[in-house]
């Protein structure tokens, strides 16, 4: 693919699905029994089916939020220092559906497991603490921005599906915000 060639749909899919495993946290929305938001971060474990799985203390806002409604917003995003612009950061948003992994239960088990290879000692210690809970968080619809006029919705079975949000892109005013958002317009 030269620097010239839009890249395909199929390209663009596996780049969003992937894009997640530059990241060991992911940026978290929830919302309380009363419709207040909260944001925070948490350490984070992919499954092979793209689920994501934290592990929070109840003393973290999240875990009574998710109790109370089940759903909640993953957001991973560029860093800063790497975006060619800071107003188009590549981004991957995921709504998603949430559940509480139950401990002792298979899936708990084997989450942990995963986690304790990954993030060691300290992962091994906060495992055995009764006031931490393990959430599964499935996605079931996702908007990956890859740049001005570059937005892309996944949903579907493992987001599999994937459509351009809007092919007409951002419409300049001039030619001045033309060339600023890097297009010819």
């Amino acid at each position: 693919m030269t620097s010239e060639t839009k890249p395909t749909l199929e390209e663009i899919l596996p780049e969003a699905l992937d894009f997640p495993r530059a990241f060991d946290s992911l940026l978290l929305a929830t919302a309380d029994a009363a419709g207040h938001p909260h944001a925070s971060y948490a350490v984070y474990l992919a499954d092979e089916r793209g689920r994501f799985h934290i592990y929070i203390s109840e003393l973290a806002a999240h875990t009574a939020n998710l109790r109370v409604r089940p759903e909640a917003s993953a957001l991973f995003i560029e860093d800063e220092g790497q975006a060619k612009s800071l107003f188009g950061r590549k981004r991957l948003t995921c709504e998603c559906r949430a559940e509480q992994l139950l401990r002792g239960a298979p899936d708990w088990e084997a989450v942990m497991d995963g986690f304790v290879a990954k993030h060691g000692k300290l992962m091994e210690m906060l495992r055995g603490l009764q006031d931490f809970h393990l959430f599964r968080l499935t996605p079931e619809k996702a908007t990956y921005i890859r740049g001005f006029a570059q937005a892309y919705e996944l949903s579907g079975e493992q987001l599999g599906h994937i459509r351009h949000i809007n092919d007409k892109g951002h419409q300049p005013s001039s030619q001045d915000t033309a060339e600023a958002l890097g297009s010819t317009a």
